[in-house]
């Protein structure tokens, strides 16, 4: 088990306290992704697979708008999390364990769009690494078909490298809840610790480690093409008020 394995599986449990509601945030962003898909060409036939699922965050959202959705993750504990999230939201999600660097080890069919939000892609810790995971998520586009991840925005981090983020502070019945990161560099990787402060009436103090390497956008770019792919597109959240840099990359027809 690699240490994004074990982050998330100890995580799952506790990953919607960083959020001040998280079925709000399904909710929000799937619109959001719902309306750039349909800005691309695609309407609710669409077949989607969230190949970074996480607890369904964005699966469930999309399932809930009538979308046909496909989720997979690399950590055991995050599926069972999404499968219980999704049978209490009453949606249909075919649920499976994948690896997105060695995804048609699962999948046999194309999707008409493949999406892998929430920083995700730079859990690969070397170019050699991200180099496979785009192809791998490339392979499983239809032709014609796109792609949609979010990533930190690193262009900018890496000129500062800052050493934490800024806590999030949430309002809860009985008190409140303060999740915040530190970011130890190394060159272009970080090692990262996720806290969670929950002081509900009595308090409890989390702590998980990950490690994660700052992705240029020109490097996640020049992939996507090489691998077949055309028409990258960045967008910002000054444009879409989503919290992360947006990229919708267009499959080449064959």
């Amino acid at each position: 088990m690699n240490i994004t394995q074990t982050f998330y599986n100890n995580l799952a449990s506790q990953y919607d306290k960083l959020f001040l509601d998280w079925n709000a945030t399904v909710h929000e962003q799937a619109i959001f992704l719902s309306k750039l898909f349909k800005d691309n060409g695609f309407d609710e036939a669409a077949h989607i697979l969230d190949c970074a699922c996480g607890i369904g965050t964005q699966a469930i959202g999309l399932a809930r708008l009538g979308y046909n959705v496909t989720a997979s993750d690399i950590s055991d504990g995050e599926i069972e999390e999404a499968k219980a999230r999704a049978k209490s939201a009453d949606v249909e999600i075919h649920f499976h364990n994948a690896d997105f660097c060695d995804l048609s080890k699962t999948f046999a069919e194309q999707f008409d769009i493949v999406i892998a939000m929430d920083n995700a892609l730079p859990h690969m810790l070397s170019s050699e690494e991200l180099k496979k995971a785009v192809k791998s998520i490339s392979d499983q586009i239809k032709a014609n078909g796109i792609f949609v991840g979010s990533i930190r925005d690193y262009d900018a981090l890496l000129e500062i490298k800052p050493s934490y983020s800024p806590p999030y502070i949430h309002k809860t019945k009985n008190g409140q809840r303060v999740s915040f990161q530190t970011w130890d560099w190394t060159d272009d990787r970080y090692k990262l610790i996720q806290y969670i402060i929950d002081d509900n009436g009595s308090l409890q103090t989390s702590k998980f480690e990950c490690e994660y390497r700052a992705t240029r956008r020109d490097e996640l770019t020049e992939l996507f093409i090489s691998c077949g792919c055309s028409n990258v597109e960045w967008l910002f959240p000054d444009e879409t008020e989503f919290y992360q840099p947006v990229i919708v990359v267009r499959k080449q027809n064959n």
